[in-house]
């Protein structure tokens, strides 16, 4: 690799918000969930306009359990400073219930460099009509919304609402609806 394929790569994988490989927790009351992310571009030697991550998740809520591993592409859109959007497709696994959804993210990062510390807002949305969801599932849909701050270089604490819906064959089921915070380390 050329020393300039290493700084292009460097510059562009410094500037992406969250394409960082990421490990962290987020808890409530009644519910705890564990958090993954890798750049896949990394791993590949791969600089390119997009970014793709491989994500997983695990989170246990009142008793019962639920892992999520995706994978999507994002980029900057254009024109609009900050804004970022992700594409991708998960796949979600519980006791008697499998789903691949279709899933959407936009990242804002805050203008606001020199009054605070780093600080984005974040809304992810993922479906999974019936033809995508297997086992006793119907349909899945999972909404959250997130506010993340990096308090110290590569510490960031978060907060959001996330509603997971997993409608089954005989019966339909909130699996969570709840307001979280955590942290989060970036390396």
């Amino acid at each position: 690799m050329t020393l300039k394929n290493i700084l292009i790569a460097t510059f562009f994988l410094s500037n992406t918000v969250y394409a960082e490989n990421s490990i962290g927790i987020d808890i409530n009351r009644n519910d705890v969930e564990a958090l993954a992310s890798i750049n896949v571009n990394a791993l590949a030697d791969y600089a390119n306009g997009t970014t793709y991550i491989l994500d997983a998740n695990y989170l246990r809520s009142d008793g019962n359990n639920m892992t999520r591993i995706g994978f999507s592409g994002q980029n900057r859109l254009q024109g609009i400073e900050g804004l970022t959007l992700a594409f991708g497709l998960k796949g979600v696994f519980a006791s008697n219930f499998l789903a691949f959804p279709l899933m959407a993210k936009a990242t804002y990062a805050l203008p606001l460099k020199d009054s605070i510390p780093n600080t984005s807002l974040s809304i992810s949305l993922a479906y999974a009509p019936s033809v995508l969801s297997f086992r006793d599932a119907d349909n899945y849909s999972d909404f959250r919304l997130e506010a993340d701050m990096e308090i110290i270089s590569n510490i960031h604490l978060f907060t959001g609402y996330r509603n997971i819906s997993t409608n089954h064959n005989h019966y339909d089921q909130t699996f969570n609806n709840s307001f979280y915070g955590g942290l989060k380390l970036s390396f």
